[in-house]
């Protein structure tokens, strides 16, 4: 079967390299599936270079978000088990932790409805509380995790203010359903904010930039509101000074979505059938900004890493059925 393969660290166009390889043999607990799709995220780029919190064995292959077929002709998602992942032929993953695809879904928008979904969800709901009525502001909303919750907090009755850097991603984000969008690389995002508000900030704010992002954040969240960290798209780990969160009363809190894997795994499936409904609702739908051949995975990757891409980009092996 073809797969990509990083054999050593790097930016993704230089280390990944597409090779003939065996298919992988599943362990135990595990089973061998066909992909019909793989999304790109950013944990992709940041395996490639060793910077993820794993670092599977080299050579491995990325790829942490399929569509796929199983060998009984179930049509499923999952996260493959690296170091066997999404960007070839064929993948392994944990026969317990498959999750059926919707049926509202093709196969590129269905593994699209995992990781970046999964993660807006517990973000909003499980961790910053999102009510129906409350301003909700979306840090690189156009982007694959972006846009996941600008959908979730739009069904969830949020005004939704989104935060993008150029006027396609400015339209993007605006087709998404935004209700005020700001280009940073236009406006000042700390006024403009404040003007939507009238003054009073937004009461919860996902954030998967830090660095610059957060600086604003801290300065435009509401009195208890509630700032989520995602992740740091931007490469810089801001250290957030807490007399700052003391004295305006806002809260910071944290979401590593993967933990929920281990920690409480029933809550993923829960949020997998809150997901399906909204689907089957037309609530949400998955941002697929490309599809593309397995041959243009690095390519596709290296695009995602350097942040000039929207939505999601599918990768479509040519074995796969995405329709």
């Amino acid at each position: 079967m073809q797969a990509w393969q990083v054999h050593e660290n790097g930016e993704p166009s230089e280390v990944m390299r597409l090779a003939e390889v065996e298919p992988p043999t599943p362990g135990d607990g595990q089973v061998l599936l066909k992909v019909r799709a793989a999304n790109v995220n950013f944990p992709d780029a940041l395996l490639c270079r060793g910077q993820y919190q794993i670092t599977p064995p080299l050579p491995f292959t990325p790829g942490v978000e399929i569509c796929a077929e199983t060998e009984d002709g179930r049509r499923v998602i999952a996260n493959p088990v690296l170091p066997h992942g999404g960007f070839a032929e064929y993948a392994v993953a944990d026969a317990a932790a498959l999750l059926p695809a919707p049926e509202a879904l093709d196969d590129a928008e269905a593994a699209a409805l995992h990781i970046g979904y999964q993660t807006g969800w517990f973000g909003l709901h499980r961790r910053a509380g999102l009510q129906a009525g409350e301003t909700l502001l979306v840090h690189a909303a156009a982007g694959g995790v972006g846009s996941a919750a600008v959908q979730l907090g739009k069904a969830a009755g949020a005004t939704v203010i989104g935060v993008v850097g150029g006027a396609d991603k400015a339209a993007v984000a605006r087709a998404l359903g935004c209700d005020v969008v700001i280009d940073r690389r236009a406006e000042d995002v700390i006024a403009a904010v404040k003007e939507a508000t009238g003054g009073r900030g937004a009461d919860v704010i996902y954030d998967p930039v830090g660095g610059q992002a957060y600086a604003q954040s801290a300065k435009v969240v509401a009195f208890e509101g509630r700032i989520v960290v995602v992740g740091f798209a931007s490469g810089q780990i801001p250290s957030p000074a807490l007399n700052h969160a003391l004295v305006k009363n806002y809260s910071i809190v944290g979401l590593h979505w993967g933990l929920y894997n281990t920690k409480n795994p029933k809550l993923i499936q829960h949020c997998h059938e809150q997901l399906t409904e909204l689907a089957a609702q037309g609530a949400i739908k998955p941002l697929v900004s490309e599809r593309v051949q397995l041959g243009e995975a690095a390519d596709a990757v290296q695009r995602v890493a350097d942040g000039v891409t929207t939505g999601r980009i599918a990768v479509v092996p040519e074995n796969g059925a995405a329709v």
